[in-house]
């Protein structure tokens, strides 16, 4: 394409996953584009399913990274929005249809044309390539004004992690002072969550298989309770006491105990990612109009919502900062869960090509 960019990046070349340097073009800079240095990117559980072709549709070869903070370049000549100079952040969409009834309510993100910042097709026929990379080119309708006041590396997570638990905390009513929310799972999701649900002035339960998070859960994040999700007695004491749960749980898992904690009229929200079908009780539906739900991340009006939110309250994810060339390293540690709670690439200083 005459114009395109030169690019540079860390992408995978097949379902090993391992990622190595790799050159590449972006498109040139259109009349309603920003250009944008990264500077920041986190990694999401999404990434390594990506590059390890988990959902059978990747198509490599695959930069990830919709979870990206950095500093505006280049506008093209209609930009409104933005200018050089700007702090941004870009999600994980970069187009849609803007035509559809999901576009015209600001629900870009379930838009049957919406395109992925990565892994994805834009409508010239060109793949997206996401943050693990120096630069990226977006229309200025999917870029995120970044606030002052919050951190462009510990804030990075936010674009994904953020806006998959605001946007049903909102939708489903879920964001009222005085309710009592569960939160199972105490991940890169779930301690976000926790963190949102305590600013809207709701009381948090947190869920985990895990009796070693607890101290965590309650003493540094806040929460006001913790339950087992193994232990039968405390199920049982705490069954009917939820108005709500956000189920970020990735791996398969029963959901019987979780709708035993909800109160009658009560909603279980799932956001995690979960591979294989889970089986749904519907007798404990029926006996208590209990809702099971599903939600991804927010529009991007919400999202920016969202961001402003978490800059006026102070909400940051718990993020270990990471090198460039550490990014496989740190894939394996996130497939045992060996990281509190977001790696971050610190792409501005470590993204490196060799000379």
């Amino acid at each position: 394409m005459a114009g395109s960019v030169k690019a540079f990046g860390w992408a995978a070349k097949d379902p090993s996953g391992v990622l190595s340097p790799f050159d590449f073009t972006r498109r040139p800079t259109g009349d309603h584009d920003v250009q944008i240095k990264v500077l920041y990117c986190g990694i999401c559980h999404g990434d390594l399913h990506a590059v390890k072709n988990d959902f059978g549709f990747s198509s490599y070869p695959v930069l990830p990274g919709h979870e990206i903070t950095g500093v505006v370049t280049e506008v093209g000549s209609k930009v409104q929005k933005f200018r050089a100079g700007d702090k941004v952040g870009v999600g994980t969409l970069v187009d849609s249809c803007r035509k559809c009834d999901q576009c015209s309510n600001n629900l870009e993100n379930y838009c049957p044309k919406a395109v992925l910042t990565y892994g994805s097709v834009l409508p010239d026929g060109t793949s997206t390539y996401g943050g693990y990379s120096d630069i990226i080119v977006v229309d200025e309708d999917f870029v995120i004004r970044w606030p002052e006041s919050l951190p462009m590396d510990k804030g990075a997570p936010l674009l994904c992690a953020g806006t998959t638990n605001y946007s049903p905390l909102r939708y489903y009513g879920l964001d009222k002072p005085g309710l009592h929310i569960g939160v199972a799972g105490l991940g890169g999701l779930g301690h976000v969550a926790v963190k949102f649900i305590k600013a809207f002035g709701s009381k948090v339960t947190v869920i985990s298989t895990s009796v070693g998070k607890k101290k965590e859960a309650l003493e540094r994040l806040g929460a006001d309770k913790f339950l087992v999700s193994r232990d039968q007695a405390e199920l049982q004491a705490a069954a009917g006491t939820l108005d709500g749960i956000i189920d970020t749980v990735a791996a398969h898992h029963p959901i019987a105990p979780l709708l035993s904690l909800l109160k009658p009229h009560g909603k279980l929200i799932s956001v995690g990612a979960v591979a294989k079908p889970l089986e749904l009780p519907v007798f404990s539906l029926i006996m208590g109009r209990k809702m099971v739900g599903g939600s991804m991340v927010g529009g991007l009006k919400e999202t920016q919502e969202m961001i402003d939110f978490a800059a006026k309250h102070n909400i940051l994810p718990d993020v270990e900062m990471i090198s460039m060339d550490y990014v496989n390293t740190a894939m394996e540690r996130l497939e045992k869960a060996d990281v509190k709670y977001r790696f971050v690439i610190d792409v501005g200083k470590t993204l490196k090509k060799a000379e």
